[in-house]
């Protein structure tokens, strides 16, 4: 007989014998007598644990094995694409392959000898209730180096706070009597959010003048030779659309000692001075290795290779001819700067990354902004490869190499297999494994390639390579949140095109105790508190006492599982990063 078979032999015997006494019963007191026919109680146990064990052999065990063998198939791809990029970026470093050995670099005259030999720029710097850091991002762009008749500052405010407005304006107006050529642009909507902002500067009359556009985020301060190291490359080389900068958050000046004060960061408190935010608090630094190798790997990888990567938004320079042949501004997602380097890409136009390029930002120190934050970037480039993929598969100005690169590197294994990878595996599938004794996890799979791949990723920031085991705890914890933004933004259903301005603080950083900072402001627990993560946490922890209990222990994975499940109840009760007060 097969298992099948067998399996549904059982479920036809148990309720046989209550059917037959309950159709042969003619009175209530017959139909009481039935359930004395019934099987006894330790029988229907027996059957229901030999219903269970059929059902576990037959269905949930083939398919767990199925979903091991997918995600062991997923690690290896990812391993593989992770070693590829470091590949490119050791030939990069050891060969010297800079920006200026690949395209034509002059540096621009003096002014002295004519600012006529200058091309007009335009800087966008689009707001939104900016008003902590408003002065010092239109001070940095109105202090770039550039002759003053050659260069528009254009200051884009949808800020909805009436007093934040009202700084901005008094802010343009103040440089603008120091000879700045600055204007202060607003609209009486916000149609597209920052997309809707940028296309809207586009259309004033000045703008036709303009050979090229720098755009800065509210947060963001270039140096004053921003344009000179830029420009430069765009005029050299026609077919070049966009120079991107790296975004560089600070230093810290401390008035204790190095070593003693990166342990006394891990607990919170030391006085220092801050200059942006870096190492505000923990989590600004896990997100600053996070961001140091996209920036050092990622974008590097993209740009030496095939010339494509993801616009940052921010902290570049855009030919405008470029700008307006691949159809300007769009809103159909909420990454509109990825947007446009893919349509400029699909159009012929190449980009070029300058790693060397720093240019300071604020990381969020507020653990719901960066949620928010994490939930745009997730959500958005997976929309656009739903969106996309079909326009890119049909372009013919794009090499089947380049296809390649942007279809399965790119997007599939960067935006959506790196985000499903992480939660399902290390956070569902593996701590599942102690449940499945028939069931064995590799352990290159559980210990090895994880642990090759996150030292890949040191590579972005040595500094912090101690921190490794933190980061990797919180962005697994961060991944249920990336994972849910990646099934919205593939399926474009729910928070799809929910844009949230990340909170930023500006000078209101500096020159203050981070041991104080989450004295000053009480926030009720149940603000802090993150449900679905502190039902996973409760899982992962229920599966470390399970392995602990009744596991063979040879992975000592419990170690692992109850790290993890600490790192989902303190994401889930929010007792990470700053919670600033609200601005008054």
């Amino acid at each position: 007989m097969s298992p099948l078979t067998s399996f549904h032999r059982l479920a036809h015997d148990t309720f046989s014998s209550f059917l037959l006494s309950l159709s042969q019963s003619q009175s209530s007191e017959t139909f009481f007598n039935t359930f004395k026919s019934m099987p006894a109680s330790e029988e229907i146990v027996t059957r229901i644990s030999l219903w269970w064990e059929q059902a576990r052999a037959i269905v949930i065990v083939p398919v767990f094995k199925f979903l091991v063998t997918l995600c062991l198939i997923m690690s290896m791809m990812y391993f593989i694409e992770v070693l590829y990029m470091g590949i490119v970026v050791a030939y990069v470093k050891l060969f010297k392959r800079k920006p200026e050995k690949v395209y034509k670099w002059e540096a621009m005259e003096d002014v002295e000898c004519g600012s006529e030999t200058f091309p007009m720029v335009l800087v966008q710097i689009p707001m939104y209730n900016e008003k902590e850091v408003c002065e010092q991002s239109i001070a940095a762009a109105c202090k770039i180096s550039w002759p003053s008749n050659r260069i528009i500052i254009q200051v884009l405010d949808d800020s909805t706070d009436p007093a934040s407005k009202e700084l901005v304006r008094r802010e343009c107006e103040r440089w603008s009597r120091e000879g700045v050529n600055i204007t202060f642009e607003i609209r009486d909507n916000r149609n597209g959010y920052k997309a809707g902002a940028l296309r809207e500067g586009m259309k004033h009359s000045y703008v036709k003048q303009c050979d090229y556009i720098a755009i800065f985020d509210a947060d963001f301060q270039p140096e004053p030779d921003f344009l000179h190291r830029t420009v430069p490359f765009l005029i050299h080389n026609p077919k070049l659309a966009l120079v991107q900068g790296r975004w560089e958050f600070g230093k810290t000046f401390l008035y204790t000692p190095f070593l003693i004060f990166e342990i006394l960061i891990l607990l919170n408190i030391s006085h220092v001075i801050i200059t942006v935010n870096a190492d505000q608090c923990m989590m600004t630094r896990l997100q600053e290795m996070s961001l140091s190798y996209h920036f050092t790997v990622e974008q590097q990888v993209g740009s030496s290779t095939f010339a494509f990567f993801g616009f940052n938004g921010t902290a570049g320079v855009w030919r405008i001819s470029a700008l307006n042949e691949s159809g300007g501004w769009n809103d159909q997602t909420t990454v509109e700067d990825m947007d446009i380097a893919v349509r400029a890409t699909l159009r012929g136009w190449k980009l070029l990354y300058l790693h060397d390029l720093k240019v300071k930002s604020e990381l969020p120190c507020s653990f719901n902004a960066l949620r928010s934050q994490q939930h745009r970037w997730t959500c958005g480039p997976a929309n656009l490869f739903r969106k996309m993929a079909g326009k890119i598969v049909k372009s013919e100005n794009v090499s089947l190499w380049k296809k390649l690169y942007m279809l399965y590197s790119f997007f599939f294994m960067r935006k959506v297999v790196a985000h499903i990878l992480t939660f399902c595996f290390y956070c569902v599938i593996l701590p599942a494994s102690v449940l499945f004794p028939e069931v064995t996890v590799p352990k290159w799979a559980t210990f090895y390639l994880p642990a090759l791949i996150t030292l890949f990723i040191a590579i972005g920031k040595p500094r912090s390579v101690y921190l490794l085991v933190f980061w990797v705890l919180f962005e697994n914890a961060m991944s249920m949140l990336r994972t849910k933004a990646l099934v919205m933004g593939l399926f474009e259903t729910g928070r799809v095109q929910e844009w949230v301005v990340t909170e930023k603080l500006g000078d209101g950083l500096k020159t203050k105790l981070i041991g104080q900072e989450s004295k000053e402001h009480h926030v009720r627990l149940k603000d802090r508190m993150h449900l679905l993560e502190l039902l996973l946490g409760v899982y992962l922890l229920f599966c470390g006492c399970y392995d602990i209990i009744y596991g063979k222990n040879t992975l000592y994975l419990y170690v692992y599982l109850l790290l993890q499940s600490t790192a989902f109840f303190v994401v889930g009760f929010g007792f990470v990063g700053k919670y600033a007060a609200a601005s008054s």
